[in-house]
């Protein structure tokens, strides 16, 4: 059985899939390369780690405080009819939680946005505007760019 790792790394799969935005204190925030919806992932910066039990007390209280956060601002930057939050973990293991502004006008309404559509890429313009949306409501203690773990 190979040793795990001590030290944070981003899966894959997820850096594939979306736009690394920044950090929370505790979580590494993505953008999912889709466009047909505001759907942001939370990924706590700890190695080996796939379940929520999984964490330390004070993770599992910092990764709540942030979800909330990340809920707080979505709902602020694009009025959604409805918040999607899950931790599924059955393509990808590493933890991390999905949080998607759900609109009754979207592709997917009301079905999971999983596999319902292909995903549908940002153009320049699409992302700035989703980006700046956010950009006001996300707490200070949200630090924009791609840090070194």
């Amino acid at each position: 059985m190979p040793e795990k790792s001590h030290i944070f790394s981003l899966n894959t799969q997820l850096r594939n899939d979306a736009n690394v935005l920044g950090d929370f204190p505790l979580c590494k925030l993505l953008l999912i390369k889709d466009a047909q919806y505001p759907w942001f992932v939370l990924v706590p910066r700890r190695p080996n780690v796939t379940e929520i039990v999984q964490l330390a007390p004070t993770d599992r209280i910092q990764l709540l405080e942030e979800s909330c956060q990340l809920q707080e601002s979505l709902l602020a930057a694009y009025c959604p009819d409805k918040l999607n939050v899950a931790a599924l973990g059955n393509m990808v293991s590493q933890l991390h939680v999905h949080h998607i502004a759900r609109f009754r006008h979207d592709a997917a309404w009301p079905a999971p946005v999983w596999g319902k559509h292909p995903a549908a890429p940002y153009n320049v313009a699409q992302l700035t505007e989703r980006l700046d949306a956010l950009r006001p409501h996300l707490p200070d203690t949200f630090v924009w760019g791609e840090q070194d773990d």
